[in-house]
């Protein structure tokens, strides 16, 4: 990965390369290849999908410790400040609910080692439990935990070492992650060990958690610590299920692969894929997610399909899992696209039942998010199933959104019916796997 990469201008390179792209395929492309796949029954879903809803501990808990992220807020590096969040800390009895109302079967979580671990060596007791009772809240529910062990948040004693930077992180972070896996495999969750590590780097060194020379120190640490706790983690649940996601970028995600995901195939039970936008020829606006304006970026479904045959065929043998996929909205106003998050989920669904019917091994997928919560640095993109007015209501309301009822019938009928057709017409010459996803579009 390049000590030089802008993480405000990724996903314009990434956009600038697919065009680049279109403009080389699209004369020797038959017309026959880039019409618009054909919308098909989807294929039914067996019952053992992994239907979830997802969230991260600093985005939704409130009541923040100190860490690499409220330092970055003091210091006016971000639009909003975070103070309660949606207040998962003190309401998750509450939103577990929600999710099993919705017929889900995964909960995703974080485990903050800030909340933890508030000084070296000094593990705070009350914390420990919260997060216990948060596990065995979601297992009494009937759902299976997924549990992230680190989403991009760190002790504020470690920013003070130089965070990622410095030498002894990598043991510090070893040591806690431990404790972590010590505590709750023995509920069997399934495990993400670095959220989208990419685009950690990337927000290291867009606030400055760690200088541009640290990139590559940074990536070969999280490699490091993704290796190792793998294999702690298989020696306490020998069955584990353990992968770390990446946020596919349009175009480029082979490219970034190399510097992290490559490395851990072997350490990988699942391939973990997280997916919102997309790119075409005559559909350029992903440019507006590297601007934060990710309400006006094209969010085009069919895009879930070619992201996942690309990580079967690069990985293959590996189930594949949605660990994320949604949908922003500005303050939960109308996009200006006109789609509607209830339509965006089915029609997500129904191209990633379309891949399993097309024979790739799709084993789950994760709603972002349950509620809205803080977009790292902000609280304008709304991604919930609930909305939340975090800014204007002090009683921090769950609101369903049309998307509820959606999720309901989905988890309900295991999927989209075989009568259920795209509210939008597939992609002319999808480049978010560019080139086989214009050239071989779904069939």
């Amino acid at each position: 990965m390049s000590v030089r990469v802008n993480p405000a201008l990724l996903l314009a390179a990434a956009l600038a390369l697919a065009l680049a792209l279109s403009a080389a395929l699209t004369p020797a492309i038959p017309s026959s290849l880039t019409a618009s796949a054909e919308a098909k029954p989807a294929g039914s879903l067996p019952s053992t999908f992994l239907w979830g809803v997802a969230s991260s501990g600093f985005q939704s808990e409130g009541d923040s410790p100190d860490s690499n992220w409220t330092r970055y807020i003091a210091k006016g590096a971000t639009d909003d400040p975070i103070g309660t969040s949606v207040d998962f800390r003190h309401r998750y009895a509450s939103d577990i609910a929600l999710a099993k109302s919705l017929g889900a079967k995964v909960y995703r979580i974080g485990i903050e080692w800030a909340r933890i671990e508030p000084r070296p060596g000094h593990l705070a007791a009350r914390e420990l439990d919260y997060y216990d009772d948060v596990v065995r809240t979601i297992v009494a529910a009937g759902m299976r935990p997924m549990i992230t062990l680190d989403h991009w948040v760190y002790p504020g004693w470690i920013a003070d070492r130089g965070g990622w930077s410095d030498p002894g992180t990598l043991d510090a972070w070893l040591r806690h992650n431990r404790i972590v896996v010590d505590r709750y495999a023995k509920y069997h969750p399934l495990w993400i060990t670095i959220n989208e590590p990419a685009a950690y780097v990337l927000k290291e060194v867009q606030y400055g958690g760690i200088p541009k020379k640290s990139v590559t120190l940074m990536v070969d640490r999280l490699v490091k610590a993704h290796q190792t706790i793998y294999r702690y983690i298989h020696a306490k649940d020998p069955g584990a299920q353990v992968s770390s996601n990446v946020a596919y970028i349009p175009t480029i995600e082979p490219g970034l692969d190399q510097a992290f995901l490559n490395r851990i195939r072997n350490q990988l039970d699942y391939v973990g894929l997280d997916y919102y936008y997309s790119i075409s020829p005559t559909d350029p606006t992903a440019v507006y997610a590297a601007t934060s304006e990710f309400w006006k970026a094209s969010a085009a479904t069919d895009g879930v399909y070619y992201a996942l045959r690309d990580m079967a065929h690069r990985f293959p043998g590996k189930p594949l899992y949605v660990v994320e996929a949604g949908m922003a909205t500005e303050n939960g106003k109308p996009r200006p696209d006109g789609y509607r998050r209830a339509d965006h989920l089915r029609d997500l669904v129904y191209w990633i039942q379309r891949a399993r019917r097309d024979g790739l091994p799709v084993i789950g997928m994760n709603y972002w998010s349950l509620t809205d919560n803080y977009e790292w640095g902000s609280y304008t993109p709304r991604f919930g199933l609930y909305t939340v007015n975090v800014k204007t209501d002090p009683t921090l309301r769950r609101i369903p959104t049309d998307a509820v009822t959606a999720f309901r019938g989905i988890t309900a009928e295991g999927g989209v019916g075989p009568r259920y057709r795209p509210t939008r017409p597939a992609t002319v010459c999808s480049l978010v796997a560019a080139p086989a996803s214009c050239l071989m579009p779904a069939r």
